[in-house]
């Protein structure tokens, strides 16, 4: 039996994986990835427990929040949540965030 002339080429199955969501995945994830990271510094303790990044829309921000009272509270503190997250990022990612009422 001989060898095959077009044997396919064997790699990690991470590396397969990456490479595939790179070419299906928006750019927004990666910046959505950012934000997760530094979520729990940016936004503090207390809120990081009540409200989690979920998705990015162009420069908004969605964010799950686990009841309407922390939905209204975040209203307040909105613009400040937006400038620590920014000077986490070193750069203007986030002009508004909406909350809604989700898994956290």
């Amino acid at each position: 039996m001989g060898k095959r002339k077009n044997t396919p080429r064997v790699g990690h199955i991470g590396d397969i994986i990456n490479h595939v969501l790179k070419t299906c995945r928006r750019d927004g994830d990666g910046d959505l990835a950012q934000v997760w990271s530094l979520w729990d510094t940016a936004v503090g303790d207390v809120i990081a427990k009540n409200a989690r990044p979920e998705a990015f829309k162009g420069k908004l921000l969605l964010v799950h929040v686990n009841s309407s009272a922390w939905m209204h509270q975040l209203q307040f503190l909105k613009k400040d949540m937006i400038d620590k997250i920014n000077a986490a990022l070193g750069k203007e990612l986030v002009q508004d965030i909406k909350f809604k009422i989700g898994p956290v």
